[in-house]
């Protein structure tokens, strides 16, 4: 998994409507998320599955990173979906309702028992108290697994906690902070919960921005219109990437060897913050190119 690869704009795909994955082809998101759980009722399971196959096998996708969301294996699907994933090869999976680290070996010995390839990414769902509790040991099985990204399920987690979701999401800071830091930690992607109204757009690109406060990768979308907001928000700004480029050769000078603090631009700089700006140069370069 490329830590720098832009996922600004992760926009979940009804698994059952075939149009939509056809479209999806020509759409500016950073990462498709082909859905078998929530947008796909019971009895349309079994069809979802097979459209995402078919979808999969035809391609045509470009440099989209595409993850399939399965159904949790504690439902009678997970384990089908788990199977069918992997023949079509997406970049990853997203599980539901993951609260422990044991899930998570669960899950990617199951992925090695289904024929995915080393590389293929294990993302998981945030979505509800006992995961919250748990967050940082889930996080550490990123050590010895394929877990590579989390994803925050607001909406359930308002259902279980019965909190509200206000404009300012205040009763979820502590769970959002938490997931990002314990992400972080273990130098994972976090991507923060869908923004439930759609027409809303000032409402949306806010959310977007404290997000991005927060410190998240990107966003889960639920319809096509929030991907360009999301993609201006998610993407550094042209005054970040200067600054970054800037820092980066003052550092390279020769007078700057084995130095690890410096001034540039009047500002007192140390190596870290020469790490961060080769990661923003980095993410930008991947959305220009």
């Amino acid at each position: 998994m490329s830590a720098n690869r832009p996922r600004r704009s992760c926009l979940y795909m009804p698994g059952a409507n075939a149009k939509a994955l056809e479209k999806a082809k020509t759409l500016a998101a950073d990462v498709l998320l082909f859905d078998l759980e929530d947008s796909v009722a019971p009895e349309a399971k079994a069809d979802a599955r097979a459209q995402i196959g078919a979808a999969l096998a035809g391609g045509g996708y470009g440099k989209r990173e595409i993850i399939v969301r399965i159904n949790a294996f504690a439902t009678p699907w997970g384990r089908d979906d788990m199977r069918a994933a992997a023949e079509g090869k997406p970049d990853g999976v997203l599980a539901p309702k993951v609260e422990s680290a044991a899930e998570i070996e669960a899950l990617d010995a199951a992925m090695t028992e289904c024929g995915f390839a080393k590389g293929a990414q294990l993302w998981v769902m945030i979505e509800t108290p006992r995961a919250i509790l748990n967050i940082a040991e889930i996080a550490a099985a990123a050590r010895n697994t394929r877990l590579s990204g989390f994803v925050m399920g607001t909406n359930d987690l308002a259902k279980d906690t019965r909190a509200k979701i206000t404009p300012e999401r205040t009763a979820f800071h502590t769970a959002l902070s938490l997931a990002v830091t314990a992400a972080r930690a273990e130098g994972i992607v976090a991507i923060d919960g869908v923004y439930n109204d759609i027409p809303n757009k000032e409402g949306f690109e806010a959310e977007c921005r404290q997000g991005l406060e927060f410190g998240f990768d990107g966003k889960t979308l639920i319809h096509p219109t929030q991907i360009e907001t999301c993609n201006i928000v998610f993407a550094p700004s042209e005054e970040e990437v200067t600054r970054a480029r800037a820092v980066i050769a003052a550092f390279a000078l020769p007078e700057n060897a084995g130095k690890g603090v410096i001034k540039v631009d009047g500002k007192m700089t140390e190596l870290l913050h020469l790490e961060e700006a080769k990661r923003v140069v980095a993410v930008a370069e991947a959305i220009s190119g």
